[in-house]
């Protein structure tokens, strides 16, 4: 029994110091900067591991050939063995923020080791850039109970990402970092990147041409100091935060997919067969249940932060992004209707889609889910019932389809 309490104890202590963190502050964010609001398109790219004097270099002329501001989070000895690099960073524009002491993960560390680390990162690169530091990325992004401890010690906020670049990984590729940096970017997105080690090898090749996609897609790249609206996460944020978590989960289960493979598009799209019946469009067409259609969900956090009126202008040109998935994407091949149920039938309307109501049953069931997500997305103004919003594939492509 005595045994059964020690493990029972030591299994406590360590949900407590490890389980927690990861939980609530490394995957939900809780306490950390992660991202910015979506309003403006604007996106900070993140650099950490360096400076390097090999591949750094190449980092900075990339970013000055287009005017783009980063943020760098740096090893303490690599930032202390070239003060020049880092003297070039902060003179052109560029944040100068801790990475590690010593780059070790978390969990590998002693509690003291942990809370030591954030301290000493903040006093070494202080000293380097003579200015005082905000910002932390602990290694790999780890968290335990002394990490948080450390950097309040320090008197620095926790900074994650929303997009992972995977440059680091031994199968990518500088093509495929491009690729996949420009499919998860979206508004307010903090991206992370490596300046140095393993990933500077995918990074260096990739950045030019990556930056030429971005700023051809009119996104403005600042440090993240200034992106508008990052904040620490508290938890009035962390509903909303579970909800994006929720997608992510439903999207992978369903073969849900960003129209036009962009995270920034405000429409999902997936392969499905309409569910409901007894609905016959306004020429008198029946849609009866099992049809082959594509189902339109929302990209709720983006539509909630730009507002029907920004969103209704960003969504025509989304849509034409949609018509050639329709004619492109293997999944969709089949789809006879496309169709979506949501509180912004009007916005649908607008753009061609028929507005039915709901039968009882199925209305009750998504105004009680309406109902929770206007409270995590804080939604104002007065609530709206779920509608069913369908229109004809030929009817859509000929509206949006290319001409």
């Amino acid at each position: 029994m005595k045994r059964r309490s020690w493990l029972g104890l030591g299994a406590l202590a360590l949900l407590g110091y490890v389980g927690l963190p990861f939980l609530l502050v490394q995957r939900l964010g809780w306490g950390l900067v992660r991202e910015g609001r979506q309003e403006k398109k604007a996106l900070a790219l993140t650099f950490d591991d360096g400076p390097d004097r090999a591949t750094t270099p190449a980092v900075l002329d990339a970013l000055r050939d287009v005017g783009a501001r980063a943020t760098f989070f740096v090893i303490a000895r690599r930032a202390e063995a070239h003060p020049d690099l880092i003297a070039r960073m902060l003179a052109e524009g560029h944040e100068v923020e801790p990475h590690a002491a010593r780059h070790v993960h978390a969990w590998l560390r002693t509690p003291w080791g942990a809370f030591l680390d954030p301290v000493r990162a903040a006093r070494r690169v202080s000293a380097v850039t003579g200015r005082r530091v905000r910002l932390h990325r602990p290694p790999h992004g780890g968290y335990t109970l002394a990490t948080l401890l450390g950097q309040r010690a320090a008197g620095m906020t926790g900074a994650h990402w929303s997009v992972e670049g995977r440059d680091w990984h031994p199968a990518s590729t500088p093509e495929s970092v491009r690729a996949r940096v420009n499919k998860l970017a979206h508004p307010g997105a903090v991206v992370v990147l490596h300046d140095a080690g393993p990933g500077a090898r995918n990074t260096v090749p990739a950045l030019p041409g990556l930056l030429a996609d971005l700023w051809g897609r009119r996104y403005d790249l600042v440090p993240l100091g200034e992106l508008d609206g990052a904040a620490p996460l508290t938890a009035r944020d962390l509903p909303r935060r579970l909800l994006w978590e929720l997608d992510r989960v439903v999207d992978r289960s369903g073969g849900i997919q960003p129209v036009g493979g962009r995270a920034d598009n405000l429409f999902r799209i997936g392969a499905t067969h309409f569910a409901l019946e007894g609905v016959t469009l306004a020429d008198g067409t029946p849609v009866p249940k099992g049809t082959p259609a594509a189902e339109l969900h929302l990209n709720s956090p983006l539509l909630v932060d730009l507002g029907l009126r920004r969103s209704f202008r960003l969504a025509q040109g989304d849509f034409r992004d949609l018509a050639r998935d329709l004619q492109t994407r293997p999944e969709l091949a089949d789809a006879r209707v496309i169709f979506g149920v949501s509180t912004f039938a009007a916005l649908l309307a607008r753009l061609g889609f028929e507005t039915q109501n709901l039968q009882s049953a199925d209305a009750r069931r998504l105004r009680a889910w309406s109902g929770v997500l206007r409270r995590a997305y804080r939604t104002e103004g007065p609530p709206r019932d779920p509608q069913l919003s369908v229109v004809t594939r030929e009817a859509f492509v000929a509206r949006f389809g290319e001409r």
